[in-house]
């Protein structure tokens, strides 16, 4: 009896179309940008979280780690968009420092940071931004803070976080060891928001990290069955709405329908990417360092979303390379033991030095060989990638250097391409970017590292106007 009680307040609940009341904020009165005329084919849902410290007290900035000042914008921004048969899902991160022009009538117009458009003219001015920007209509809005996430979080149980390395920030309070950790919101936090890690520090490192939260956290709720049917979905949606607020166009109904849809998803058929960036350090008067999306492709993108297409394997939005490598060749020191390819190699974008003067009289037979420390790994790989044939070896007694000893077999050097996007931000589909299985088991939330709020199985990667 209480079960059918339960089913038919939920059924009433989305017959009316019930809102979410006194937690909406009015993004309905927001302009459409370029292409939102219409509805587009799909849904797309524009998901922040917002970096303001307004009513938190000197305890809760330590507890929470985020001394200093606020801005009152936007430091987390996702563009999550279901596509018109509910069979995919596209989550595009848009990073915070994104220069573009914001909407609205003022001439001339206006251009800064994306995350700057909250602090101007809050959701409203940031759904209109994000919509001339993309062309794209927004249909929903969510939004939360420092301390709504953690809530969030943790009324869902906690997070998985994952890293290949170890991964530590002192602005953000993350402290990590290398595998998989179950965390409490006050650690998953810390994760999020770090971004002057020791492994690529930077916004597009940690977009890839909240990235890995979003999509762990959905398959924990899909497995757990939170998911799983409109009274179970709801359940969890009122438990989201204790601590994220809706623009006035969305209510429960939406969002049930929404996470339903969610949770019936294949892990091959939803989509993570982060906008393609041409220059990562564009400097602007008054402004500061902000990012560029590469006009191509950030286009490509959006034309692939407003078409409800997939995005994974579109090259129109990440070209494949011939001879792609992980990491910048201009940030890699090698010594070889060889004039020309030393030359060949200084030519192709390497930090070289020539230790020719030194080789040894008799080479070695057989094809080059690339030694590396411990810990330098994917720098080696961008070396080898442009020695094919190459033999990769550790050497414990070197330190960030790479060194090619060349042997008797003649030696090809191809030109590396190294794409920061694809490092970072690559379109790729949620089995391929979830957590591994297999790593160190975790003990309870928030229990292993006070400082962090972590306990600890895997893979690495990484706010308002700032530095990246």
């Amino acid at each position: 009896m209480r079960r059918t009680a339960v089913a038919l307040t939920l059924l009433t609940a989305l017959s009316c179309g019930s809102f979410v009341g006194s937690q909406a904020v009015s993004a309905a009165s927001a302009p459409a940008g370029a292409g939102g005329g219409g509805g587009g084919r799909g849904t797309n849902i524009l998901v922040v979280g917002i970096d303001s410290r307004a009513g938190l007290s000197a305890a809760e900035k330590r507890r929470l780690h985020v001394g200093g000042k606020g801005c009152n914008c936007t430091d987390v921004m996702m563009l999550v968009h279901l596509s018109q048969n509910r069979r995919r899902a596209s989550i595009v991160s848009i990073p915070r420092d994104s220069y573009v022009e914001y909407a609205g009538a003022t001439a001339p117009a206006r251009s800064g940071k994306i995350n700057g458009a909250y602090a101007i003219g809050g959701g409203p001015l940031t759904v209109a931004t994000v919509e001339k920007a993309t062309g794209l209509h927004i249909d929903h809005y969510l939004e939360t803070g420092f301390t709504g996430f953690e809530q969030t979080v943790n009324n869902l149980g906690g997070a998985t976080l994952c890293t290949d390395r170890p991964l530590k920030d002192e602005n953000s309070g993350l402290d990590i060891g290398a595998g998989r950790h179950l965390a409490d919101g006050n650690g998953t936090l810390r994760y999020a928001r770090a971004r002057h890690v020791n492994l690529r520090p930077g916004d597009l490192g940690r977009v890839r990290r909240q990235q890995r939260v979003v999509n762990d956290l959905l398959a924990r709720l899909t497995a757990e069955g939170s998911l799983n049917g409109p009274i179970s979905t709801a359940r969890t949606v009122r438990t989201l709405l204790k601590t994220v607020r809706t623009d006035a166009r969305t209510g429960l109904d939406d969002l049930v329908r929404i996470g339903w849809a969610l949770g019936r998803l294949r892990a091959d058929r939803t989509e993570f990417a982060t906008v393609p960036i041409r220059l990562f350090d564009h400097r602007v008067p008054g402004v500061g360092s902000t990012l560029v999306w590469d006009e191509a492709r950030s286009a490509a993108l959006w034309d692939a979303l407003g078409a409800d297409r997939p995005i994974t394997g579109d090259t129109r939005i990440q070209p494949v390379a011939e001879h792609p490598a992980p990491t910048d060749p201009a940030r890699i020191t090698v010594r070889v033991d060889d004039a020309d390819v030393a030359a060949a190699l200084r030519g192709n974008g390497f930090a070289v030095t020539d230790t020719s003067p030194t080789a040894p009289a008799v080479r070695p037979s057989g094809p080059p060989v690339v030694r590396y420390a411990t810990g330098q790994e994917e720098n080696a790989a961008t070396v080898a990638a442009a020695l094919p044939g190459s033999r990769l070896q550790v050497d414990p007694d070197l330190d960030a250097v790479v060194e090619v000893a060349v042997g008797t077999r003649p030696v090809q050097v191809d030109t590396v391409t190294y794409d920061r996007n694809v490092a970072d931000g690559a379109p790729v589909t949620a089995d391929r970017l979830r957590c591994a299985e297999a790593a160190a088991a975790a003990g309870p939330a928030g229990a292993a590292r006070p400082a962090g709020g972590t306990a600890g199985g895997t893979a690495g990667g990484t706010g308002p106007t700032g530095r990246r």
